[in-house]
């Protein structure tokens, strides 16, 4: 964990924000690869790209001061801190964000949402994965304590001054767990995009799995009280885990049975 990667006078690098820089660089040179493999115009994919990850930022930022209100309600100086600025903000927040723009994007493009979805998703996969080591360096969206053998401590004085973790207490790993899955949620989307099946697929295999991880996940992150849901039965990124998982079925179901467009023009070059 290395919350500062240099500092030089006044200025310092933060490992945070120099790898979550990177998740969009990736992510972004990702998806403009996947845009021509599957024929749509990477110049399109590379500014929506630009758009989703500005939109990503801000809403996770904006679901992550939603989410603690009451913290901000009582210090309103710290929507201007460098705690807001370094916290990775809620995941599903950036993706309702990212989201909004895609339908807004695709609509005044005139492209196929679905098409889009399936050149993005591995690139959001891949940039997601690298995002979360840098939520690891800085300490934040730490686990649960823990008394197993893989549990993770966390020593920065600093680290604990900027975003709050608990210091010397074994904790889940479930900045590394998130990050593991969505390397391998990447490496399926890549193989299923060597054989498509229909335009969607990977946009709904990425909700699905994605859901499902996001879902587990939460059992093992320390979650305030005050931001569960129902009673503290569930949290509301698992609540937008199961519209995640019910949006990708929803892809599947409706589209499964279209043939990508390529299989088209080969089936009709066979009959």
């Amino acid at each position: 964990m290395f919350p500062r990667l240099l500092t030089l006078g006044g200025f310092t690098l933060h490992t945070y924000g120099l790898l979550v820089a990177a998740g969009f660089l990736a992510g972004i040179y990702t998806a403009q690869r996947f845009a021509r493999k599957f024929g749509l115009n990477p110049d399109q994919i590379f500014n929506l790209a630009i758009y989703l990850a500005l939109a990503a930022i801000a809403g996770s930022k904006l679901f992550l001061i939603l989410q603690d209100w009451r913290f901000y309600l009582h210090d309103p100086r710290q929507l201007f801190s460098l705690s807001l600025l370094e916290s990775a903000g809620i995941f599903y927040g950036g993706l309702a964000g990212a989201l909004l723009v895609l339908v807004i994007y695709v609509r005044r493009q005139k492209l196929s949402w679905l098409a889009v979805g399936d050149a993005v998703a591995p690139g959001a996969a891949i940039g997601h994965a690298i995002g979360r080591l840098g939520c690891f360096s800085a300490g934040c969206c730490w686990g649960r304590p823990t008394t197993m053998p893989w549990g993770i401590t966390f020593t920065s004085r600093y680290a604990h001054m900027t975003v709050g973790v608990p210091l010397n207490v074994p904790l889940e790993p479930t900045q590394l767990i998130e990050s593991g899955a969505e390397l391998i949620i990447f490496l399926l989307l890549w193989q299923i995009s060597k054989r498509r099946a229909f335009v969607g697929q990977l946009a709904g295999f990425y909700l699905i799995t994605y859901g499902v991880v996001r879902f587990l996940v939460d059992f093992l992150r320390r979650i305030d009280p005050s931001a569960m849901l129902f009673g503290g039965w569930m949290s509301a990124g698992q609540l937008t885990s199961l519209f995640a998982i019910a949006l990708g079925i929803g892809i599947f179901a409706t589209r499964g049975r279209r043939p990508a467009p390529a299989e088209k023009a080969a089936t009709a070059r066979t009959s």
